[in-house]
């Protein structure tokens, strides 16, 4: 029964919201494999995992239920309005029954009002159907793109399978440029780094390893989720969700199970509806006895009561509502957004709070490099959608060193196949701020890879959370000079531990109390604007103790890490779209208030809302704050 699927449905959607309760990031190796009946080297067999599908079902998020197409008919042909002009056609052609019946040359006049409401409901009800029909496919083509694949380990053996094949217990492997199929748990990896701004909002790369670093299955590093992408390095994985199961399974199951109510205008509708039929039945009754006091014959009173209820039916309000939503929804698809839901457009136009995610929405959720200090001076680097290098090409030698310095110590590289595409568009395999950096490379010095290759890289000190810095070793270029360069990067405290001079105006000059304070009002000015920030430094290393094919030891590091030559700052940001601050500007001119929503740090956050015009000063709220403040909002 209905109270039943109710009942059900509020219950499911209540174990939708629960925290993610689950330990498979917590066990063993060994205990996961026993507990899906799985191998490490040889995966599943084939049987098993036919098995496995046969009772969970296809590895894909289950579509909202769907209304019939003659439902959806029905419901724009008698919803709403529309039953007010059914019900004045029934009267009209009611009204020309009963003169028929009772005149041999009765008035047509009813019987043409009662065709034409007629007309004008259906054919209104047919426009909006097929508007509604027609973004519905452009929606519906969407599911018909290249579909996703995965490689899978089964009966030792590799295979790549369709992603909806996947099933628990699956051990799949995951690489740099790969969506992850499902809810997996690393069992190994190298590099391994995973995009999750589609779950968190957060632009920068998290590192995945096989370790459970914390307790919360959201948090901890050993888990990846359906829908994130790899973006650096690769790994092997077991499945332990599905489809539904997934955490983006659940976000879905969440959205799609929330009942929506009556749109604002179909609401006021509603409301003029009965306004309109209270009145009219009040206005037919009065003369209806009116009428019959006055002595009419009882079939012409009749007759009267209905002309009066037809006509106060406003027959073309209808019309002009469907005709002016339906323009309005031609403009905005004009405009790349697309309406499903006409009534969606007045609704749009009631809006008076907008809360908006910043990564992505309100940003260009890329990093790009925003600022550099050198020559003991802070520059603004270019941040729009469209930069140029120009700005670049009579550069002093101390920019001159920092870019060198970007350009070499950076792992960062272009995917293959891409050289006709804008550089800022290029899809990079590498971590968000070394992208950034590699991408300014790119537009100010041309080909960063020819430069690459022409200064060899001949060892390399990967970048480490404890250390916090990242050193490379090269030949350089100049032939006459056969000296190996070492390039650093990292924290900007830890770079300048590691320094004793400073590069400024072409010279070498020492670390002094001056010049650190001058760094240190540099770094605090970036850090204030929410900017991610790199030290830069390198050294050119004896050629008597550092000949040509010296072996570098990785293990015992047998060159300098001290006394090097600091060169400069770069901060990152992930900078504002160009459109954002005019369309901010445009919803607060039209009362709309703009909210931006984030899990970036309040400092970051405050950055963007000030330069998008969202904010001027303060009003930086965090967690639980947001949630009272809105709750509030909502209640007055």
């Amino acid at each position: 029964s209905r109270p039943k699927e109710k009942h059900k449905k509020a219950e499911s959607l209540a174990d939708l919201k629960e925290e993610l309760d689950i330990d498979f990031h917590q066990i063993s190796k060994e205990e996961l494999c026993r507990r899906f009946g799985t191998h490490l080297n040889n995966g599943l067999t084939h049987a098993k995992a036919k098995e496995i599908l046969l009772r969970d079902g296809l590895n894909t998020l289950t579509p909202p239920k769907v209304k019939p197409e003659w439902v959806k008919f029905c419901k724009n042909l008698f919803g709403g309005f529309s039953l007010l002009l059914w019900a004045g056609t029934f009267l009209s052609l009611m009204s020309y029954v009963m003169l028929a019946a009772t005149s041999d040359k009765p008035d047509e006049e009813n019987l043409y009002l009662g065709l034409v409401l007629a007309a004008v409901v259906i054919i209104t009800g047919m426009f909006s159907y097929f508007q509604e029909r027609k973004s519905s496919k452009i929606m519906e083509s969407f599911k018909s793109m290249v579909p996703q694949f995965a490689t899978v380990v089964r009966e030792g053996e590799k295979v790549t399978l369709r992603a909806e094949e996947l099933v628990r217990g699956d051990v799949v492997e995951i690489k740099s440029g790969d969506r992850v199929p499902a809810d997996v748990r690393i069992v190994e990896c190298q590099g391994l780094k995973v995009d999750n701004s589609s779950l968190t909002g957060e632009s920068e790369p998290q590192s995945r390893s096989p370790e459970c670093t914390n307790e919360n299955p959201l948090e901890t590093k050993n888990l990846a989720f359906f829908s994130t992408n790899c973006v650096e390095g690769l790994g092997k994985a077991i499945v332990i969700s599905c489809g539904d199961n997934t955490v983006m399974g659940r976000i879905a199951g969440l959205a799609s199970g929330l009942e929506t109510g009556d749109s604002p205008i179909a609401k006021e509708i509603h409301q003029f509806i009965r306004l309109i039929t209270a009145l009219a039945c009040c206005l037919g009754i009065t003369f209806f006895i009116i009428a019959f006091i006055l002595g009419y014959h009882w079939l012409d009173a009749v007759v009267f009561l209905i002309g009066v209820i037809v006509g106060n039916v406003p027959e073309g309000l209808l019309a002009t509502v469907t005709v002016c939503l339906t323009l309005t929804a031609k403009r905005m698809a004009s405009k790349n957004c697309l309406v499903k839901n006409l009534e969606a457009v007045e609704t749009l136009g009631s809006t008076s709070v907008i809360c908006s995610d910043k990564t992505g929405t309100l940003t260009q959720n890329r990093m790009t490099v925003s600022h550099m200090w050198y020559d003991n001076q802070l520059i603004e680097a270019d941040t729009t959608e469209e930069q140029t290098g120009e700005h670049n090409l009579n550069a002093s030698l101390g920019y001159k060193a920092l870019i060198r310095c970007g350009t070499l110590c950076n792992r960062a590289e272009f995917k293959p196949g891409q050289e006709n595409i804008p550089v800022l568009r290029r899809v990079v395999n590498g971590d968000a701020s070394e992208a950034a950096v590699l991408k300014y490379m790119e537009i100010a010095l041309g080909d960063v890879m020819s430069i690459r290759k022409k200064n060899k890289k001949v060892y390399e000190l990967p970048f480490n959370s404890t250390n916090k810095y990242q050193v490379s070793l090269h030949e350089t270029e100049d032939l006459s000079d056969p000296r190996h360069l070492l390039v650093m990067k990292g924290a900007p405290e830890r770079i300048l531990e590691k320094c004793s001079t400073i590069y400024i105006n072409g010279q070498e000059q020492p670390l002094d109390a001056d010049m650190k304070e001058s760094f240190n009002d540099a770094y605090l000015e970036l850090g204030g604007l929410g900017e991610r920030v790199l030290g830069f430094c390198d050294l050119m290393l004896p050629q008597d103790k550092f000949p040509k094919g010296f072996k570098f030891d990785a293990e015992n590091p047998n060159f300098p890490l001290t006394n090097l030559r600091f060169v400069g700052l770069m901060s990152m940001i992930d900078p504002p779209r160009a459109a954002v601050p005019d369309a901010v500007s445009k919803c607060r001119s039209a009362g709309i208030q703009v909210i931006m929503v984030t899990g970036d740090h309040p400092i970051t956050a405050k950055a963007i809302a000030k330069s998008v015009g969202i904010i001027s000063e303060g009003l930086c709220y965090k967690g639980g704050k947001i949630i009272f403040i809105l709750l509030v909002y909502l209640e007055q």
